[in-house]
């Protein structure tokens, strides 16, 4: 129960605690050493109880840092998408954190720390705490669900404007609740066979992968890949509304830069939680200086990804174009960039390290973003190019640049440095490269063979991909009942469509309520009830096309 506020809070000192353990009728010596013993023992547990509630407030601060990015991520996608599908983005961005506490809170903490032991046996999956049984560590599991919702959150990005809220609650809870936590167990898990926190971890270094590159932002961005693909690009992206492909992809700029910027920013404030968070405990030796170095090579990372990604583009632009451009969005997804790929080794690499590994992310996430565009492949927000490439970057970072002394002081051990450490000592050793690629491999692997039939099998069931011509008068009429706008920058919305589309919600409803009043009906209804629409089939898969009367 709470104090009141008039009511002092006092609390016995040690002296008066220990004196009142003594007998006053006698003195010796004897009592003397009891005074003392009991002095020492009493100050010891309350500095025991100091360290536990300041770590335990050091996660719970971590954790909220990283739930901020959430509201980051929130702003970023809003900025990015057109104006009519602001609504069904934003709400995703909400029930991506709603559905992961209860996934993380059900399963998911279960299957990645359930059955902890340091010491014991090797585990695929957790096995226990199901829904936080036995689980005294709440601060512990704040700071992991935090880290589950960003993952799913990579995916929302990428396929906004075009997926259906159904298949979004679906791939966003078994993300969170089963194929993350096993990433999680078998890297981050004292049991897990890819763990550097094991008794004897794989070739004597185990996976290092502090703060996630590879177990959220690899994990994510794979996803999202993987979805992308099945899913197919937003109508007039990449083809016209009649399938033919377009000559040059037609760009879909969202309608606030501002919110992308504010989104960026967000995040990269954020981020101090995710990496210096990830030390755990600040208290212990050592540890509040590989949280500080953890925070400026988070910093450093940052900055050089944002530099050369702008950089490299005004001078491509240059070459291409003879004119010298200045892209603001080139710029803020470089340095998200370096801040994916600073993850996995903020607490083994020195700062001039941290630099190299933002500067190549930069470069990284032009390639690939450019890549896409070719494959025509969509992603709205370039999640993929940041994520999932530079998650991967990451990971190969640390096992070319970690330290020796950082090994040593974030691990106890340090036989196995980066690669190049190794050339300057004359070895020539890669086990740690090893390690990380082993990691890349697993991950890449479990995300592949899991999501990659769950995303058909949504598709199939036709869960996944929102109706064309919900799509073109976009997610918040057809989803939420309104939009704040017809428009989306130069793209004119036809009152033709908007008309279209209520027509056919009226004979879907006709139809609908005429089968429930005839139970012996056939099902032939639900096979024509979109008769307003015609089918193209697209590289990635059969999706509906809808023109009115007036477009030829």
């Amino acid at each position: 129960m709470p104090r009141s506020s008039q009511e002092p809070y006092s609390m016995a000192s040690t002296y008066d605690t220990c004196e009142g353990r003594l007998d006053p009728s006698q003195e010796s010596l004897a009592d003397t050493w009891k005074m003392l013993e009991c002095i020492a023992d009493t100050s010891d547990e309350k500095q025991r109880m100091t360290d536990l509630g300041v770590n335990q407030f050091y996660l719970i601060f971590a954790a909220s840092l990283v739930f901020f990015m959430q509201a980051g991520f929130a702003m970023l996608c809003a900025g990015s998408v057109r104006i009519k599908n602001v609504q069904n983005t934003m709400l995703k961005n909400l029930l991506d954190a709603c559905g992961a506490s209860l996934g993380f809170y059900t399963i998911g903490y279960a299957f990645a720390f359930g059955g902890d032991e340091y010491g014991g046996a090797t585990t695929f999956i957790g096995t226990s705490n199901f829904f936080l049984m036995d689980v005294h560590n709440y601060a512990f599991w704040l700071f992991q669900f935090a880290f589950a919702a960003t993952a799913a959150t990579i995916v929302a990005g990428t396929l906004a404007e075009r997926c259906q809220m159904t298949a979004y609650l679906f791939y966003s809870t078994f993300l969170t609740g089963f194929v993350y936590p096993v990433i999680v167990h078998s890297i981050w898990s004292e049991n897990g066979f890819l763990s550097a926190y094991q008794k004897e971890p794989l070739w004597g270094t185990g996976m290092i992968d502090l703060a996630g590159s590879g177990v959220v932002h690899f994990t994510g961005g794979l996803t999202a890949l993987i979805a992308t693909w099945i899913l197919g690009p937003r109508t007039g992206r990449f083809y016209d509304r009649r399938g033919r492909k377009l000559d040059k992809p037609k760009p879909f700029p969202g309608h606030s830069v501002a919110l992308q910027v504010l989104g960026a920013f967000i995040l990269w404030f954020g981020w101090y939680g995710f990496n210096a968070g990830s030390i755990m405990s600040i208290t212990e030796k050592n540890n509040g200086k590989i949280a500080a170095l953890a925070a400026v090579n988070t910093t450093l990372s940052a900055a050089s990804g944002c530099v050369a990604a702008l950089f490299t583009n005004l001078i491509i632009k240059e070459r291409r174009t003879g004119e010298a451009t200045f892209n603001l969005i080139r710029a803020y997804n470089g340095c998200l960039a370096g801040l994916v790929s600073i993850t996995a080794g903020c607490s083994v690499l020195e700062p001039w390290a941290a630099i190299v590994t933002g500067f190549t992310a930069g470069l990284l996430y032009l390639g690939v973003s450019s890549l896409l565009v070719r494959m025509r492949l969509d992603d709205a927000v370039d999640a993929i190019p940041v994520h999932m490439t530079n998650g991967m970057w990451g990971l190969i970072s640390v096992g070319l640049l970690a330290s020796t002394d950082r090994l040593q002081a974030s691990y106890g051990r340090s036989e196995h440095p980066g690669w190049f450490y190794s050339w300057g000592q004359g070895s020539g050793d890669a086990t740690l490269l090893g390690a990380q690629l082993c990691g890349i491999l697993f991950i890449g692997g479990w995300v592949t063979v899991i999501m990659t039939p769950f995303f058909l099998w949504l598709n199939y069931l036709g869960w996944f991909r929102a109706d064309s011509l919900e799509e073109v008068v976009g997610l918040d009429i057809s989803y939420h009942g309104q939009s704040f706008g017809e428009t989306g920058n130069d793209e004119t919305l036809s009152s033709e469509y908007i008309d279209a589309y209520h027509r056919r919600k009226d004979e879907m409803t006709r139809r609908r309520s005429s089968r429930n009043r005839d139970t012996n009906g056939s099902t032939d209804d639900q096979k024509h009830s979109q008769t307003d629409s015609y089918t193209d089939e697209y590289p990635s898969g059969t999706v509906d096309r809808v023109v009115p009367s007036s477009e030829p």
